[in-house]
């Protein structure tokens, strides 16, 4: 899952590693998502929970995990691609700045024109291994609270798509909060990604 709205969505910055907090309607959000995910998840079941360790995704995770009866794990591998100079700053600054990666060629490496920034290949590398690492665990239930960013990597590594074929894919829900749910099936070991899985109700 993703974190909901946090303050850098409203303000206009860039995010990253840039520490936002959640918002009321985030917070809000945030409890929704809590509560379908102890709808979906038997409550005599394992379950194991990781969180990036920006604010916005600890807390999301803290709601979550009070709710399913089990200690966030934090990991900072688990956080949304660094912007170097650009984090905090406003949208506009990153986009007078920016160069797009090439349509072919280097892709995972490509310079994005902004001092300090992670390249798409570290980020996705890094995710891989915190993934493998999450997997190694064999838990009946693994909830993942990450960023939006994030979870293209997180979805990539669990379908076992090589790092190097990851210049070009994308995987998107349905924006912050979003959660996405990962089955693999007792038979076949085949993996079912659901985008989109479920859309928490919240209210106003």
């Amino acid at each position: 899952m993703t974190h909901p709205e946090a303050t850098h969505h409203v303000d206009g910055l860039v995010g990253g590693w840039y520490d936002s907090e959640l918002t009321p309607a985030g917070t809000r959000a945030a409890a929704a998502i809590a509560a379908s995910l102890r709808a979906r998840i038997p409550e005599d079941a394992e379950v194991e929970l990781f969180s990036s360790d920006l604010r916005r995704t600890a807390r999301t995770a803290g709601v979550v995990g009070d709710l399913l009866g089990v200690a966030p794990v934090f990991d900072e591998r688990l956080r949304e691609k660094s912007y170097g100079e650009a984090e905090g700053k406003p949208q506009e600054w990153l986009a007078e700045r920016f160069v797009p990666p090439p349509v072919a060629g280097e892709r995972m490496r490509h310079d994005e024109g902004v001092p300090h920034a992670e390249t798409k290949d570290a980020f996705a590398r890094r995710v891989y291994a915190v993934m493998a690492a999450i997997e190694e665990r064999r838990c009946e239930h693994q909830v993942v609270v990450t960023h939006g960013g994030a979870l293209t990597f997180v979805v990539a590594a669990w379908i076992r798509m090589p790092v190097e074929s990851a210049g070009h894919v994308e995987f998107r829900a349905g924006g912050p909060g979003s959660v996405v749910v990962l089955h693999e099936d007792d038979r076949f070991h085949n993996r079912r990604v659901h985008l989109d899985a479920f859309v928490p109700h919240i209210n106003a």
